[in-house]
């Protein structure tokens, strides 16, 4: 299991620099002058096929499904191989990565982009892995787990008594379900995406969106009374502050989810962004004596974004059960006591 973890490590690490350097490299020969932005956006951003690496002239790229619906025109479903290098195919034509119609017409674009393949290839992967470990219990039952059991039973319990149990408290059960969910979701597209022609899905912020808006619904349908009645009535501020103390509390409901989608976007583009800048430095100075350095700096990153892949993980992890302690935890009312009028100050002050 130790060289099976070591070998993975390295190829993780080195996995980056497999495939940005050939991709840039024709990039560069194809054009006059290398644009690193838009080499770097390509890289980052979604996109209609899955391109895995050139070699020369050669480009080796998986065509995905292309699913539009236009009203007046009806439902078109097509590879988008037709609509490779800026060809035309049914009225539609990409433009930067957008399905637009050439007649101008609304576009309803629900095609199987590079993103949504890796998150379906993630699911997938999770089903299969955490299905082998669910028959790995079944089989072995209290017994000492082995091969991929034992890797990731501590992270599982680690999951539950540092995070679920010590945020959420006695009601942590029912929430661990999601909370490994979204923390293997996490950690898988992470890795997945510093892989040879990974997909950045976790950079994609309508996917961070979509995380944060699941965390927020399950916060609000646990809420109870008084998780409401410390938004309405927050206990120890004085009912002339009420107004300005309910907007805020509101507006504290959404920024949390606000932050989860911003702060694992963020984190995950710019670790991306950052190598992709080293290596573009090659091909800007044109100069071999750059490409040490930049090489070394860029895999400084890579081997780094190895640790922000689960960081970040756990992080959205914690948060998540943080949030949804709050809304499930008891009024307690030694919390709030006040001394029959002597201005004792609250119990928990103590």
């Amino acid at each position: 299991m130790k060289r099976l973890l070591l070998a993975l490590f390295c190829f993780l690490s080195f996995s980056t620099f497999a495939n940005e350097p050939t991709a840039t490299t024709a990039e560069a020969t194809d054009t006059e002058e290398f644009n690193p932005g838009e080499m770097i956006l390509h890289h980052i951003g979604d996109s209609h096929e899955w391109h895995w690496f050139s070699l020369g002239n050669d480009h080796y790229t998986t065509y995905l499904p292309v699913i539009a619906f236009r009203p007046g025109h009806g439902l078109s479903t097509f590879s988008s191989h037709q609509l490779a290098e800026g060809k035309v195919y049914d009225g539609l034509k990409l433009e930067h990565e957008h399905l637009v119609s050439e007649d101008g017409s609304k576009v309803y674009d629900f095609s199987i982009t590079k993103n949504v393949m890796s998150l379906m290839l993630s699911a997938a992967l999770l089903l299969l892995v955490f299905t082998a470990v669910a028959r790995g219990y079944a089989k072995r039952g209290t017994g000492a787990p082995r091969g991929i059991q034992s890797f990731f039973e501590p992270i599982i319990i680690f999951v539950r008594d540092e995070v679920a149990k010590k945020s959420i408290g006695p009601k942590y059960e029912r929430y661990m379900p999601y909370l490994l969910t979204v923390f293997f979701f996490i950690w898988f597209n992470n890795l997945m995406g510093l892989m040879p022609g990974g997909a950045n899905l976790t950079g994609n912020i309508a996917v961070t969106l979509t995380l944060a808006l699941i965390t927020l619904l399950i916060t609000l349908f646990s809420s109870n009374k008084n998780y409401w009645h410390h938004i309405f009535a927050t206990p120890g501020v004085p009912k002339a502050l009420l107004p300005i103390m309910i907007p805020v509390e509101l507006i504290g409901i959404v920024v949390k989810p606000f932050s989860l989608m911003v702060r694992l976007f963020a984190n995950i583009t710019a670790g991306h962004i950052v190598t992709l800048s080293f290596i573009s430095l090659i091909f800007i100075f044109r100069n071999i004596g750059v490409a040490p350095v930049s090489l070394a700096f860029g895999l400084f990153i890579n081997v780094l974004e190895l640790l922000v892949a689960i960081l970040q993980a756990y992080i959205f992890t914690l948060l998540t059960a943080m949030y949804i302690g709050g809304a499930v935890e008891e009024h307690h009312d030694a919390d709030y006591q006040m001394g029959g009028g002597d201005g004792a100050e609250p119990a928990h002050a103590h």
